[in-house]
């Protein structure tokens, strides 16, 4: 298996166990790690619709909470019932803060790859706090 194929099957296994009971829609995400880790998560909604949870932050959270850190993303998918279901702005900025512009994110569909993107065809104009952080 290639590195994309591991990856949309740990998306894939998230997504399947997605909390979508009140949107029907779900979403699994996975991302790898430079040091060749993989870390999925699926959305998790909540009857307070704005206290959900995306899938790219469930993965995100899984990451940090093994010690990842800012710079550590090095490629994503997202997959979903979907032609293209691409981060949504929250996501977007979640993810640069701990992946570069070049960082490839690939939107899958539940039979495979749809279109790939940068992080920073995704979301142009992140808000970063140091001019330093804004190329990482």
């Amino acid at each position: 298996m290639s590195r994309f194929d591991d990856l949309f099957a740990a998306a894939g296994a998230a997504r399947a166990n997605a909390h979508a009971c009140y949107s029907g829609f779900a979403v699994g995400a996975a991302i790898l790690t430079r040091d060749g880790n993989i870390f999925a998560g699926c959305n998790v909604e909540n009857a307070s619709f704005p206290e959900g949870w995306c899938a790219e932050t469930s993965a995100l959270g899984a990451m940090v909470s093994a010690g990842g850190r800012p710079g550590d993303v090095v490629e994503v998918v997202v997959t979903a019932d979907a032609v293209l279901c691409t981060p949504c702005g929250g996501c977007r900025q979640r993810l640069a803060e701990f992946a570069s512009d070049e960082t490839p994110v690939h939107v899958c569909d539940t039979k495979g790859l749809r279109q790939t993107l940068t992080l920073a065809e995704l979301l142009p104009a992140r808000f970063v706090l140091k001019d330093e952080d804004r190329n990482r």
